[in-house]
This record gives structure tokens, sequence and C-alpha cells, in this order.
């Protein structure tokens, strides 16, 4: 059975603006429609009426890009678990129902337009010390050469399913950025390849992360539960072990 919904939609012109929520409705929903085409479907119908669309980020709608971060009735990437907002249905939501739909928000990622905020602040993270060094000189070794544990090779691929989407921060109260960063530094810290740097990336990286804006952590454990990898907290407390060898 198709739906009637009312939306409420944050729309603001810039991060100088201080924008407001502005009510939609929009009619017969169909709830296989993914959350991103009920706004697509809603960006047709304004554009029709003469109005501005909807600015919202969206790439692959595959749930791998991490573009797609929405802030929906108060949850980050809606009311489901594992998943990003373009893996979200409308199949979640009943007829007649309110939607709320708002950008993450946090001071590390301003408002670029409407729903669109600017997540920069995790490439420069990542710039910090996301890399490894290694021999090109023509007698590079295989990969798959290096013996490493599954135990440790499993760890490693989980926290490398961090899409950066930015969930965490939207949902902490503090908006820390802790568990993205613990995991972009447990990827390259429980494997050989990242042995060579792995003092300096720490540290660049946790400094980074501060100087972008981002709050500690708490250990609410919100940033988890909303994570649509399931990125562990794990990964929070072997950045902090990492961090804390570094510095020793």
């Amino acid at each position: 059975m198709n739906m009637n919904l009312k939306l409420k939609i944050w729309r603001q012109n810039g991060a100088n603006d201080e924008g407001k929520m502005v009510d939609y409705s929009i009619s017969d929903v169909s709830p296989d429609m993914s959350f991103l085409e009920m706004l697509d479907v809603l960006n047709e119908q304004i554009i029709s009426e003469g109005g501005e669309p909807v600015a919202f980020d969206h790439d692959c709608r595959e749930g791998i890009c991490g573009m797609c971060s929405l802030y929906i009735n108060g949850e980050a990437h809606g009311p489901d678990r594992g998943i990003t907002t373009c893996q979200l249905h409308m199949r979640k939501f009943k007829d007649g129902d309110t939607i709320y739909i708002e950008p993450f928000r946090a001071k590390a990622f301003p408002v670029i337009k409407d729903l669109v905020v600017d997540r920069s602040s995790f490439d420069r993270i990542q710039h910090a010390g996301g890399f490894i060094s290694v021999n090109t000189s023509g007698n590079t070794q295989d990969a798959n050469a290096i013996p490493i544990s599954k135990h440790a090779a499993d760890e490693a691929m989980d926290a490398a399913t961090c899409i950066g989407c930015g969930a965490c921060v939207a949902t902490c109260k503090n908006s820390s950025a802790m568990l993205f960063v613990g995991a972009k530094v447990s990827q390259y810290a429980l494997l050989p390849q990242g042995q060579v740097e792995a003092a300096d990336r720490v540290k660049n990286m946790v400094a980074q992360m501060d100087l972008e804006g981002f709050g500690n952590c708490t250990n609410t454990g919100a940033c988890e539960v909303e994570c649509p990898k399931g990125i562990s907290l794990d990964n929070i407390a072997r950045m902090n072990r990492e961090f804390l060898k570094a510095n020793i």
C-alpha cells in the first residue's frame, strides 16, 4: 500500500545562513522505494512547482561510498541498523508519518547547503597518517608473502570496512571522531606493512582530529550502534594503546 507522508526538511543556503525546517507533503510513496528515491520524487515535485530542489549528498547508492549521510527522525541514517541512508527503504515508515530530515550536525562538519555537509576534515585526518612506506624499486615484495595471522588480518579487514560516512560523529553527544580515527589507525596497526610509520601515524592523526574540532570520547557506545558497517569500539581502545605507546 502506497503512503502519504509529511516531511520536515532542513533548508540552509550555506554555512553563514541560519537555516530552518520547511514542511513538505508527498503522496503515493511506494514502500519499495529507497529513502533517496523518495527524495528524488520530492525534488521533481518541487521543481515542477518552480521551487529550489533539496540538496543532498549521494553517489553509489549501494552502501559503499558513505556519501548519503542524513539525520532522519533523530537517528544517523534513519530507523534501521547496519545500513546507510541509500539502503533505507520506505517500508520502515507508515502512511501518514511525519519524517524529520536534517544534515549531520558537528562543528567539524559545516553545512554546505541544505542536507549537504563538508566532511573534508576526515580527508585531512587520513592525509595526516593514512599511508605506508613501500619499496617501489621494482623489487617490491608480494604482500601475500608476508606472514600475517588470520586473527590480525580479520581484525584489520573489519576496521578497513569503515566508509567514512560520519554517522559516528553525528550520533555522538561530543561529536567525537574517535571511532573513525580508531578504525583508520587499526587497519594499519594490525598489519606489518603499517609498522614503519606506526608511531608518527597515530600521533599525527590524533593531532589533526583535535585540530579539526572534534570532541573526545566518553564511551557511550552510540557510535558503534549507528555505524552502518558495525565498526567496533575495540578500535578506539587500540588507538589509545597505540597513542600511549607512541608517546612513551
